[in-house]
């Protein structure tokens, strides 16, 4: 079976198409447009820039997913091509529906609804966050060495961790559609938290890479900030009470120099990563589970990755613990398209619309 993924939930226009062939699944494309370096220059995302971006990018992403550049293509013989892929090629299309931004989502949704409908294909809603687990399923037929393993050896149950820009969450996985929400942030998402904490330090945004990249020069008990909730009795996660402890460390320093940004920048990123090392790893614990899997931009950290896996060594009588290719860390239609391929439940087009406020159920 193949699906066109279609991922417009913030900054990011993605579609991909993905197939699924012997328990594996392969992207035969994965075609991203952003709008990131816009909102830059304004420190963080605005919704009607992000929404008229997704306009501008949504066909030409979609037609590149379907049959390449088409270099030596007219506009319109590249219209005519993929038209046709799309009728003799794709089984049916898979749609982020939400959370996110209602603009953006829109633009994703609509656009997946006309071809279901013009078209006769199954149309799937999908909760843009289990994709982000998603992301660990993928194989790209284009990289040998490249193993989606997780189809292969994953048992369940397992613990999942979706850690972004805008959600920091814990879910138990009993099945590939029976996930039970275990916790979450009261306040900032993790990579939220970072963003902001950039900006007070005078960092370009995105905030999250900037700082894990000043990290690495930093010195370990220069500056201690406290880990929100870290020996709190529950799952749950709390980020912005960092926006207060840094400023209130600082304050009598007239301007930092590069070393102390370093040094605040690594101690920012240990009590972000403690704390959801903790819980995740707590998680599996208290729920009998020796797999571990994350997902989403924050994902994509280094530090995280490596003290994620020390702990389950540690902790666990396993420690598979696994992560998305750096590449599908961030949003993207591949994930989506597989999240779809083993939750294969179609709905009606007309019965499909963008929920911003998704969570779940």
């Amino acid at each position: 079976m193949k699906i066109l993924g279609i991922e417009t939930s913030c900054d990011e226009t993605s579609a991909a198409v993905v197939e699924k062939k012997d328990k594996k699944v392969f992207i035969k494309s994965n075609v991203t447009a952003s709008s990131l370096a816009f909102h830059a220059k304004t420190g963080g995302i605005i919704p009607e820039t992000a929404a008229r971006e997704q306009v501008r990018y949504i066909i030409p992403v979609v037609i590149e997913a379907l049959i390449g550049k088409g270099d030596n293509l007219t506009q319109e013989e590249k219209f005519i091509k993929a038209n046709e892929v799309l009728k003799k090629e794709i089984d049916a299309v898979a749609v982020t529906v939400g959370p996110g931004l209602i603009g953006s989502l829109l633009v994703g949704v609509e656009t997946a609804k006309v071809f279901s409908y013009t078209l006769n294909k199954p149309l799937i809603p999908v909760n843009h966050l289990l994709g982000h687990i998603y992301a660990n399923f993928v194989t790209n037929s284009k990289l040998k060495t490249q193993n989606s393993k997780l189809s292969e050896t994953l048992n369940f149950p397992f613990i999942g961790l979706i850690v972004s820009g805008g959600h920091t969450d814990l879910l138990l996985f009993k099945s590939h559609t029976n996930c039970k929400w275990l916790g979450g942030t009261r306040d900032d998402a993790a990579g939220e938290a970072m963003d902001k904490l950039a900006r007070i330090l005078g960092l370009p945004y995105p905030g999250g890479p900037e700082i894990e990249k000043r990290a690495k020069s930093g010195k370990k008990g220069v500056y201690n900030f406290k880990s929100p909730m870290l020996d709190s009795f529950d799952f749950d996660f709390s980020f912005s009470g960092l926006k207060t402890q840094v400023p209130r460390e600082l304050k009598n320093i007239d301007k930092l120099s590069e070393q102390q940004i370093n040094d605040v920048c690594f101690a920012v990123q240990k009590a972000i990563v403690d704390v959801l090392v903790k819980k995740t790893v707590g998680a599996a614990k208290e729920h009998n589970c020796s797999t571990i899997v994350i997902g989403g931009g924050v994902s994509a950290n280094q530090t995280l990755r490596n003290q994620m896996s020390l702990s389950a060594r540690r902790y666990l009588l396993d420690d598979k613990v696994y992560y998305p290719q750096l590449e599908y860390c961030s949003d993207n239609a591949a994930m989506i398209g597989t999240y779809a391929l083993f939750n294969y439940n179609p709905k009606p087009w007309n019965k499909v619309s963008a929920k911003p406020e998704l969570y779940f159920s």
